[in-house]
């Protein structure tokens, strides 16, 4: 592996963890820990107690649209009320989610960095790649200050989801091309198509399984707002009223059945079959297996974070056995 290629894997990592704090901040309902983005109660650094909360210098006015937003009357929102619903613990859930995001833009800044050497050696797809992750990270990162002053709006939050997806994606490619030699699949005597197929046709699956998932959060999200103090075994009874879940309950089955048959596929055609396949079914199958949690003993946090999580870590894997698989035709050319 090449320094270069390092730097980018370091990128890639850091946008994975911030997908896990991501989700425990959505699973928890910490989303407005901070309501008065970019502060935190008035503060640089949030306060562990209602105590310490200067409620004169804090800007109510953001207090009062965000409890417009999610349907609360702005009348109720009294520096009183606010103290009293003080939650400490959402307060610095979310204060580490955006702590986490430093690590983000500083190791996608330091790869755009060396990319250039990249294009001095021909790469130029390696710099254009990098570029792109500089501008996805700071478009993700104003989008994620427009998620907190939007109240959660869902169509917003999804948005963010899909853009981190996507930067993990670009990341993937940047680390596999940042070499003269990319790393490609074994084949036994040429590439098989039919396992291509199923490649593609898996994927594609996943990312539509990840857009159902996503609009399933939204409805979790106003469960947590609606059904406040009610355990989350009774939320799968209202999100079996909606179409977008059993359908996405149901669509998983398809993906298990492609996911086995890309895993028994690959014994055949490769030499052998690596660590790539192995995660990749490993994850289908960790996944079947929360979902059945989800759906049959209730919405569990710890579930939920690890759904959305291996998700991303689904759809990396699967975009990196792709890139892998293509012929190449001459030295650093990859189809």
């Amino acid at each position: 592996m090449s320094r270069f290629q390092r730097y980018a894997l370091i990128a890639f990592i850091t946008v994975e963890v911030l997908i896990f704090v991501g989700a425990i901040v959505r699973t928890t309902g910490s989303g407005l820990g901070c309501p008065d983005w970019p502060f935190c109660y008035g503060c640089l650094v949030p306060p562990s107690s209602a105590d310490e909360i200067d409620f004169t210098k804090i800007d109510l006015e953001k207090f009062l649209k965000k409890a417009e937003r999610l349907g609360r009357d702005p009348a109720t929102i009294t520096p009183e009320r606010l103290k009293a619903e003080f939650d400490s613990t959402a307060t610095w859930i979310e204060y580490i989610n955006r702590l986490t995001s430093i690590p983000v833009g500083l190791s996608v800044m330091l790869m755009w960095g060396f990319s250039f050497g990249e294009a001095r050696r021909g790469r130029k797809r390696v710099f254009i790649t990098s570029t792109l992750s500089v501008l996805l990270v700071g478009i993700n990162a104003w989008l994620g200050a427009r998620v907190v002053l939007s109240g959660l709006k869902p169509g917003i939050i999804t948005l963010h989801m899909a853009l981190a997806i996507m930067l993990q994606c670009m990341l993937v490619y940047t680390a596999w091309r940042g070499t003269s030699q990319p790393w490609r699949l074994a084949w036994k005597t040429k590439a098989d198509q039919t396992l291509r197929w199923l490649a593609w046709g898996l994927f594609v699956l996943v990312v539509v399984e990840g857009i159902m998932g996503s609009q399933v959060r939204e409805l979790t999200d106003e469960l947590a707002r609606t059904h406040a103090g009610h355990s989350r075994a009774e939320w799968v009874h209202e999100l079996e009223a909606s179409w977008v879940y059993l359908i996405h309950r149901s669509f998983s089955w398809l993906i298990l059945a492609v996911g086995f048959l890309f895993f028994f596929r690959s014994r055949h055609v490769l030499q052998h079959r690596g660590w790539l396949e192995i995660s990749i079914t490993a994850i289908i199958v960790s996944q079947m297996l929360l979902g059945v949690v989800l759906a049959n003993v209730g919405i569990v946090a710890v579930a939920q974070v690890l759904h959305i999580g291996l998700s991303s870590l689904l759809v990396s894997g699967l975009f990196l056995w792709l890139l892998g698989s293509g012929k190449v035709y001459k030295q650093g050319s990859v189809s």
